[in-house]
Formats: structure tokens, C-alpha cells, sequence
């Protein structure tokens, strides 16, 4: 039977599900071996060095594997899914959009494997997909921070996805 983990806001009281399940147990594109150190990701030019990966020119000498961001991207399967709907979130989608981008590039500098698959308009939502669940979670605290509302994350172990809606 599956679980599912869901608990409505406020953002500071509620646990931090990602941390509760052990992602790297059931995550398909979790490293499974131990990768040559450094190994580079030939298409985002991510290095593997020290059992984490990282931004840095690799040598030249250094093994070639793709890195478990790039493969999500390329399988179209995301880690995290954040639904932002209501008639705040239409009618400020370029804003938010921007607060977006802002939290992706500033988590991106440090972790190279969170990252936004995609941003799109569905109806009136606007779906952000990601290859982190970190990322998913991120995002919906900064909206939520940035613009109150209501906020609520959803683990299923079955599909090792992390949901996050807000509405407003």
C-alpha cells in the first residue's frame, strides 16, 4: 500500500518530509557505484569530485558520466512538482516566475543537480518542474514567504516525487 504524506501549512511548523524517506534507497537516478574521482558530466559540465558533485573545470584526464540532473532532463522525470494556482499566482505569473528562476540560480551555485526541468502554463496554474525535491521545497517556501497563501507537500513513496501546491 502506498503512503502518502501530506500536511497543509504553516511553513515553519511542518516537517521536513524530504528529509523523512531515504531518497537514495528508491531513487532511480540516484549514483549507485562509486564514479572515478573526478568524473565530468559531458552535458552540463558538472564534476563528480569527492563523493559530491560540484561546478569546476574538470581535467582532461577525468572520467565521463552524466550526472543524475541531466538524465532526469533527458527522461523527463522530475523529482519535484510545485503547482502554484489561483487568481494571485495568474495575475502575478511574471513576478513569480522571476522569484523562480531567482531561488533555482542561487541553489544551482552550490547544487549542481537542482535545477528547473520546465515552467509551464497549465489552465491557470503555473507548473514548475524540477530534478531536486530540495529545489520543489524551496521554491514553494520562497513563495510562500514571498506571498503568504497556502501551501501543502505531498510525498508518495511509489513515485519518489515530491508535490508542492500553493494557491492563492
Amino acid at each position: 500500500m502506498a503512503r502518502e504524506r501530506s500536511k497543509t501549512h504553516s511553513a515553519a511548523s511542518q516537517p521536513r518530509t524530504d528529509r523523512i524517506h531515504h531518497a537514495d534507497e528508491k531513487d532511480p537516478y540516484a549514483t549507485r557505484k562509486k564514479l572515478a574521482d573526478p568524473t565530468a558530466c559531458p552535458t552540463c559540465g558538472a564534476m563528480y569530485r569527492k563523493g559530491r558533485w560540484t561546478w569546476g573545470a574538470p581535467p582532461t584526464d577525468a572520467a565521463r558520466a552524466e550526472c543524475p540532473a541531466c538524465r532526469r532532463i533527458a527522461d523527463g522525470y522530475p523529482a519535484g512538482i510545485v503547482r502554484l494556482s489561483g487568481a494571485f499566482a495568474k495575475s502575478h505569473a511574471d513576478e513569480i516566475r522571476g522569484l523562480v528562476r531567482n531561488i533555482e540560480e542561487r541553489e544551482k551555485k552550490e547544487h549542481p543537480l537542482q535545477r528547473i526541468m520546465a515552467v509551464t502554463q497549465e489552465g491557470d496554474d503555473l507548473v514548475v518542474t524540477t530534478t531536486d525535491e530540495h529545489l520543489a521545497r524551496g521554491i514553494g517556501e520562497a513563495v510562500h514567504h514571498a506571498y503568504q497563501g497556502e501551501l501543502d507537500y505531498r510525498f508518495h513513496e511509489n513515485e519518489n516525487v515530491l508535490r508542492v501546491v500553493w494557491k492563492r
